[in-house]
């Protein structure tokens, strides 16, 4: 015969769990969360004011030192998206501030004779600045570059219909809601031209130069010009424009590179296109038709290069944009273009730009300074070191004896007639906001 077992519940307790469950149920109807977004609205900048806002005006501080091009007696210094700020600097130790023109969303610049080839966001505008007080725009080629703005975070996404987008109006909001709901992870949303993330807090409580020449830019630029053609590139292509008829360039042709491009560097009848994943090397005998001949690959980093008639000469550098963990100078043997190889690597800081004057290499090493080697023997370069110049440093152009950085305090103009002792002329500062 089984046996049960008996189990006696006092009254007062099985009251006791009773309560308990209604006092429970009640808790879970009447509970709350809070939960504190951020919202960012969309600033637009609308294609007419884009397009009517091209201008030259009175000469203004440089706040921000961003891509820099000499064309003649003449220094342009980007603002970046701003526009240029226009220097005649025949006298490089007392370089005089003449203009400012203002080209929204402006990153990028070629010259050629009196025509100045700027991007405009979307747009490429043509300039005619052979009179410095009367820099004006002489033609547009609309849409032809693909929009970039001043996101909060990567995916976000605009409407391009309504115009530009330029900046992010932030404003905090709070909601609550009942604890029942699903839980709320950060995310974003796109309606009524907004962006929303959560914080994930979730409480129960001029003529420049004149003639026809081009100018030059630094190691960083992203346009050049050879022959009667300028080169621009983007994220993944290099577009071609026919610039015979210099106030009006029409585009004739994009040619896909790959991701991650970001500079490109004319040595005589080649192109050298840097990416963050390695070197292009184009042939531009036919300059209506580039033709890929080889890539050197590296890691990923960021990757500016010049070179010379044997070697190209490679900057790699870590960083937010630019992946990898290497911070070196890279000696490629380009003799035989259709194969570089390595043949030399130099551990550096965090190095930026570069440039090269004959057989001196100047190395803009971040935080570290400009420094300047002998690369007579690029096997050797480091036991070449001519000097340092302490100070952030950006990127250089160096040309006749005068080496143009920029940095953060601003742009530094350097003789280096003795590469050993190179000799400060004139520092055009940056002002604070």
């Amino acid at each position: 015969m089984k046996q049960k077992l008996l189990i006696r519940v006092p009254a007062f307790t099985s009251l006791l769990y009773v309560c308990m469950f209604l006092l429970y149920s009640g808790c879970q109807d009447e509970c709350e969360r809070t939960l504190t977004y951020t919202l960012y609205e969309p600033v637009y900048l609308t294609f007419d004011e884009l397009r009517s806002s091209v201008a030259r005006q009175a000469a203004e501080p440089v706040r921000e030192a961003g891509k820099i091009y000499i064309i003649g007696n003449y220094l342009l210094v980007n603002e970046p998206g701003k526009g240029i700020h226009v220097f005649n600097n025949s006298d490089p130790s007392k370089p005089e501030n003449l203009a400012f023109i203002n080209i929204p969303g402006n990153i990028d610049m070629a010259v050629k004779g009196n025509i100045l080839y700027a991007d405009s966001h979307v747009d490429l505008v043509a300039l005619d600045i052979s009179d410095p007080e009367n820099i004006h725009e002489v033609s547009r080629v609309k849409d032809i570059f693909p929009a970039w703005t001043r996101t909060i975070q990567a995916g976000q996404q605009i409407d391009p219909s309504i115009g530009i987008i330029t900046d992010w109006k932030q404003t905090r909001t709070t909601q609550i809601s009942e604890c029942n709901t699903a839980n709320i992870q950060p995310f974003m949303w796109f309606g009524s031209s907004y962006a929303m993330l959560t914080d994930a807090r979730a409480n129960s409580s001029p003529a420049p130069g004149g003639g026809s020449k081009p100018g030059i830019g630094g190691s960083m630029a992203r346009y050049t010009i050879y022959d009667n053609y300028l080169y621009t590139i983007d994220q993944a292509n290099m577009q071609l424009f026919d610039i015979s008829t210099p106030t009006q360039p029409f585009m004739m042709n994009a040619i896909n590179i790959g991701w991650s491009i970001e500079t490109i560097f004319p040595y005589k009848d080649k192109l050298f296109i840097g990416s963050q994943t390695g070197m292009h090397i184009y042939d531009n005998a036919n300059p209506a038709s580039p033709v890929h001949i080889s890539t050197f690959a590296h890691v990923r980093s960021c990757d500016p290069v010049v070179a010379d008639d044997k070697y190209a000469y490679v900057t790699l550098r870590n960083g937010n944009t630019c992946g990898g963990f290497i911070n070196q100078l890279d000696v490629v043997d380009i003799s035989d273009l259709a194969a570089p190889k390595l043949v030399k690597s130099y551990p550096m800081g965090n190095p930026h730009g570069l440039g090269l004057d004959d057989k001196t290499l100047f190395i803009c090493d971040g935080t570290f300074g400009l420094k300047v080697y002998d690369a007579t023997d690029p096997l050797a370069i480091d036991k070449a070191h001519l000097g340092t110049k302490p100070g952030q440093a950006f990127d250089v152009i160096p040309y006749e004896n005068i080496a143009i950085v920029t940095g953060t305090n601003g742009i530094s103009q350097y003789d280096y007639s003795d590469p050993k002792n190179l000799k400060l002329l004139s520092v055009i500062p940056v002002a604070a906001e």
